[in-house]
């Protein structure tokens, strides 16, 4: 059947429509499409950027927590080591410490504390300055490392100490090894700035558990045997034994008491004789430092002026000695005596004070004496032991300028010490006086007399006087007579006495000594 043309017509019109409405949908679909894949591609290139934004951030993180951590590990490092040695210090020992000890615990093994003193380290700074000072200090912590083990540590406690830590310690020479080995290293010279300096080391030893079982004991004990080191003449090492705890206590107690006795003025000052032998009439005295205590009575003077000594408190007693002797010789020469020079021993300590000069230069004039009444009587390791200050005042300049007020010099204990010509020639010396262990067995030891027989005639030719001290038989005064000592001094004449009775040794008088001539003959003739 034929289709009307106005019903094609129409046909044609709803295909073209249908057609066209397929191709706008077609159309806004690929349209959709297209703008979701752009949408898409913008949205996975802002997540591929927000992913490098969130790396870059990870990235920063780590490096500043890596930061962190380095200035974390610096700030531990400078709190817990020195900065002058790169050791441990006294924080790391005090944390570390406790450690080694619960692990020698568990393990039932013994643990060693090593206390290490220089000696004499401030000669070394007063002479040569700080700077040289520290640089030596780094080559001591050095030379400490190199003959230890690995696992050994070595802590600065502070200025010239030291502490070694031995741990899975197996027996006592292990460690009496480790601590001679430690002397031994420090006792040949170091050489800092071209200069060979020798700087010895005294050591205390305490192990645990024996000697202590906390941080504290054991610090305590080792520091203890340290200072018995120094006592035993330095350079040496020692074991903590309770012994030294007590001594160490003593000492204290000793120390106390001496500053008590200066306030309460329990000091005070005894004089003895020295003589010629000749014709024993007494030519000088020599003032004696006494201390008697209210409970104890004397107390040698062994016993306290070590001390004295090592805590400065020398220099207090010596001024007060000094003050005494000018005191009772005004009273002497009031009283009409004819005065004879007063020798005054002199400690290393006040030697080196800088107004020593000028405080004998103003009791001597306060007081109308003369300076050359006043002997300054010094032991040779107080000459020699520090030559220089870094002032450069030197110990000679010092005994020097005494000389040249006026005042004998003369060296104390002569023998026992350096006993240097070079000294003897160099410096301006008055006097020596033999020590009395050389005295005691003159008659019967035939080096001891070959000794004092030497010293008499280096003496002579180098115009020096000689006292003989301890003289207390008559047989040791006769061979000394015969070796051509001029003078003596000891028990064998007077014992020291109070100031009010020091009088009695004054003008001119001879000792009374009724039979020293006929025994004399008859030692002779023996």
């Amino acid at each position: 059947m034929a289709i009307p043309g106005t019903m094609l017509t129409l046909l044609t019109i709803c295909s073209l429509l249908a057609l066209a409405a397929v191709s706008m949908y077609a159309y806004t679909f690929h349209t959709r499409l297209r703008s979701l894949r752009e949408r898409l591609v913008e949205s996975e290139a802002r997540h591929t950027e927000h992913l490098a934004q969130v790396e870059d951030g990870n990235t920063v993180r780590r490096k500043i927590e890596a930061q962190l951590f380095e200035k974390q590990q610096r700030l531990d490092r400078l709190a817990h080591h020195d900065q002058l040695t790169g050791l441990p210090n006294r924080l790391f020992l005090a944390a570390h410490l406790p450690i080694a000890m619960e692990q020698a615990r568990k393990r039932r093994q013994a643990l060693a504390v090593l206390f290490l003193d220089l000696d004499r380290f401030k000669h070394v700074n007063d002479t040569f300055g700080h700077e040289t000072g520290d640089k030596l200090l780094q080559s001591v912590a050095q030379r400490v490392k190199e003959v230890v083990r690995a696992e050994d540590t070595v802590v600065r406690m502070g200025g010239d100490e030291f502490v070694v830590i031995l741990g899975a310690v197996r027996n006592a020479e292990q460690v009496t090894d480790t601590a001679s080995r430690i002397t031994a290293a420090l006792t040949a010279p170091i050489v800092i700035d071209g200069k060979p300096l020798v700087t010895t080391v005294s050591v205390g030893v305490s192990l645990y558990p024996r000697d202590g079982e906390d941080v504290g004991s054991l610090l305590r004990h080792s520091d203890t045997a340290m200072y018995q080191a120094k006592e035993g003449g330095r350079n040496n090492f020692q074991v903590f034994n309770p012994t030294m705890d007590r001594k160490l206590k003593e000492r204290v107690a000793i120390e106390a008491s001496m500053r008590d006795a200066l306030a309460a003025q329990r000091f005070d000052v005894h004089y003895q004789p020295l003589i010629e032998i000749e014709s024993r009439r007494v030519v000088a005295l020599e003032a004696l430092v006494r201390w008697r205590d209210p409970e104890e009575g004397y107390i040698p003077p062994s016993r306290f002026i070590p001390i004295a000594e090592e805590t400065g408190l020398i220099v207090q007693i010596g001024d007060f000695v000094l003050q005494r002797v000018v005191e009772d010789m005004k009273q002497w020469r009031q009283s009409g005596a004819v005065l004879v020079p007063v020798a005054v021993n002199v400690s290393a300590g006040q030697l080196r004070r800088a107004n020593l000069r000028e405080r004998i230069e103003q009791l001597t004039t306060a007081y109308e004496l003369a300076p050359s009444m006043l002997q300054i009587e010094l032991t040779e390791g107080a000459m020699f032991e520090q030559p220089e200050s870094r002032q450069g005042e030197s110990n000679e300049d010092a005994v020097n300028e005494l000389a040249a007020l006026g005042l004998r010099v003369a060296i104390d204990d002569f023998g026992t010490g350096y006993s240097s010509l070079s000294y003897l020639k160099r410096w301006r010396v008055d006097c020596l006086k033999i020590d009395r262990s050389f005295i005691r067995d003159l008659v019967t030891d035939t080096n001891d007399h070959a000794i004092v027989g030497a010293i008499i005639a280096m003496a002579q030719h180098l115009k020096i006087n000689v006292v003989a001290e301890g003289v207390e038989a008559w047989s040791q005064l006769e061979t000394l007579r015969r070796l051509g000592c001029r003078y003596a001094q000891g028990y064998l004449f007077a014992e020291p006495v109070p100031g009010r009775r020091a009088r009695e040794f004054l003008n001119g008088r001879r000792l009374g000594l009724p039979d020293l001539e006929t025994d004399l003959l008859k030692a002779a003739s023996a």
